[in-house]
């Protein structure tokens, strides 16, 4: 039976996106409610060499919105880094969850051995989606999940998990 590879990028990005969406709502509403500078969690990283949390957040979103444009053959959606706020990370979110949902499974379905390129890897399509892009993502999105909980954001794995998505080609 072949995969489609459609099912396993586009559902499982805006699923996990929409579950970090609402991570981050979560943190930004127990820094007001805590009064502590939404900065601080922002900035927090789990060891010095690691990125902050809101770079955890810019990083899933760009391999999530990179591998489906190349996958496609479209431009990648522009996702300078410069978001310094729970806001300006949510919109980020919202964006690239706009940008995945208009994909449908002709675009992407057929592309298990379409050489990608990302950055200095060039890898057939689906080797580049599930041995380098959703290992990525999936850690960047529970790396900005645990510096939450690790900072006392009040989270549990239903919260990281969100609810399936379902997307109608």
């Amino acid at each position: 039976m072949t995969v489609s590879m459609y099912k396993i990028s586009v559902p499982i990005f805006v699923q996990l996106l929409t579950a970090l969406s609402g991570v981050l709502d979560k943190a930004h509403a127990h820094a007001h409610a805590n009064h502590i500078d939404p900065t601080f969690l922002l900035n927090m990283r789990l060891c010095p060499n690691m990125y902050p949390m809101a770079r955890q957040v810019q990083q899933a979103t760009m391999h999530a919105a990179r591998v489906c444009a190349g996958l496609a053959g479209v431009p990648p959606l522009d996702l300078p880094n410069r978001e310094t706020s729970f806001s300006e990370l949510q919109e980020r979110i919202a964006r690239t969850i706009d940008f995945l949902k208009r994909f449908t499974p002709a675009q992407i379905d057929g592309t298990e051995e379409k050489v990608i390129k990302l950055g200095e890897r060039q890898l057939p399509g689906q080797v580049m989606l599930l041995n380098r892009v959703l290992p990525h993502f999936y850690f960047h999105c529970t790396t900005a999940y645990d510096i939450l909980r690790h900072c006392g954001v009040p989270l549990v794995k239903s919260d990281f998990m969100g609810a399936p998505v379902t997307l109608e080609g």
